[in-house]
């Protein structure tokens, strides 16, 4: 089937599910296949569950003209998207980077959202499969579409563009993430700077971070630059926002805030650690460039409370845990570990997870994280994940999460600050379930 006429199917049945486990009546189930999995041998079932129709690539034996056979799944997938994307003549903002993106990503929809309809991914649908998901739910009442990328090697973010064509863009920073992938910081620079390549190409708009050298020279060439920041680059440059940040006694992060028509403030945020003044600054000059009314702008940020283990400050009885276990890298950790060495407490406990995708790299990137702890003092440090098993005289090691969870609950803990702070397989949360 082509694919303008999988589209016009489409636009009676604009639900699209990947996993007959969700899936409701009328539904379009796309039979995606993986290294585990093949959709394909779900279509009946997606039928009997009430989908309107089944986007296979195998033959299903199934006779019913419901089945829509195409060449390949994934591939009918993204073109639809790309379709969809072509009927919309509205701003959409592209963000990647290697770390801060979803935090990002969730403060500029709530800035937006106060003036704008506004979509954006949800949670961290941000692959090759989350973003055509996300264009799709994008509906005919949107002014403006916020969409997240991720990627762990080069030539990924490129060819998200081909169909999200983004005409914003935003890159958070360029850390030690995915380093196997990516094969080294240059390459993690080169694989993020595809989207601005993309922006560049095509005459679009970046919001660029003037804290950041290797941001500047990524974003030359680009006619359309708005710059954030802690200062002011050069004489030549405007800043549309700038700020200095200070944290509470509980490490949560307040800033003071000035724009170029002069107006300022203060921002009290429920965020832990200023590492995360970037992110706040990325979603106010976003805001402000789209009009947003500094005011409203304030509100949002404010009212944002962070979920899904991502800067969260949570108390449980009288123990104060940061909860930053989403993901980790030694960028991200590093900044964590720093964070958390300025909170105001008497006992703070280091629990971390090892940190993957590391490569050649994980065996020295550990250590420098190790290194790094050992010029502070703790109550006690524990180290989980088999990539930090060589500190084991060192410090307290445990092979899983669950290791550690027994252990943090047969102390009984009272009155104690702890930073937990891993990659996501680490499963570092199961430590406070």
């Amino acid at each position: 089937m082509k694919i303008k006429d999988l589209y016009e199917i489409y636009l009676s049945h604009p639900e699209i599910q990947t996993d007959t486990r969700k899936i409701k009546p009328g539904q379009l189930f796309f039979a995606l296949k993986g290294d585990q999995f093949n959709g394909n041998a779900f279509a009946a079932k997606a039928l009997e569950l009430g989908a309107s129709y089944c986007v296979v690539d195998e033959e299903t034996g199934i006779q019913d003209s419901r089945i829509i056979l195409v060449d390949d799944v994934l591939t009918a997938l993204q073109q639809l998207a790309k379709m969809h994307r072509a009927q919309f003549d509205i701003p959409f903002i592209a963000i990647t980077g290697s770390n801060g993106k979803t935090t990002t990503k969730e403060l500029i929809h709530a800035v937006l959202s106060t003036t704008y309809k506004t979509y954006t991914t949800e949670g961290n649908l941000n692959n090759h499969i989350g973003i055509p998901l996300t264009i799709l739910k994008i509906k005919s009442d949107a002014e403006i579409a916020v969409i997240e990328m991720g990627a762990n090697h080069q030539k990924e973010i490129e060819s998200y563009c081909t169909y999200a064509k983004p005409t914003h863009g935003l890159i958070t920073n360029c850390g030690k993430a995915h380093l196997e992938g990516f094969g080294g910081v240059l390459g993690v620079r080169k694989g993020k700077g595809e989207l601005f390549d993309y922006i560049r190409e095509n005459n679009g708009t970046v919001f660029v971070c003037s804290d950041y050298d290797y941001l500047m020279d990524m974003s030359k060439g680009i006619n359309n630059r708005i710059f954030y920041g802690t200062h002011v680059a050069n004489e030549t440059i405007q800043n549309i926002i700038s700020a200095s940040s200070t944290i509470d006694s509980e490490s949560k992060l307040k800033l003071s805030f000035r724009t170029d028509d002069n107006d300022s403030g203060m921002m009290s945020t429920a965020l832990v650690g200023d590492y995360n003044l970037p992110n706040v600054l990325a979603a106010c000059c976003i805001g402000l460039h789209f009009g947003i009314e500094t005011n409203k702008m304030k509100f949002a940020i404010e009212s944002y409370v962070p979920t899904n283990s991502r800067s969260q400050l949570i108390e449980k009885g009288d123990n104060k845990i940061i909860l930053d276990a989403y993901n980790a890298n030694p960028s991200s950790m590093k900044l964590a570990i720093e964070n958390f060495v300025k909170m105001q407490a008497d006992q703070k406990i280091l629990m971390l997870g090892g940190m993957m995708e590391l490569g050649e790299e994980s065996e020295s990137e550990h250590k420098k994280i190790v290194d790094l702890i050992d010029t502070f003092q703790w109550e006690h440090v524990v180290l989980v994940g088999k990539q930090f098993e060589m500190y084991r005289n060192r410090h307290l090691y445990f092979e899983d999460s669950d290791q550690a969870a027994n252990w943090f609950k047969s102390m009984n803990f009272r009155g104690v600050s702890v930073l937990l702070k891993g990659s996501r397989s680490m499963k570092m949360e199961k430590v406070i379930e």
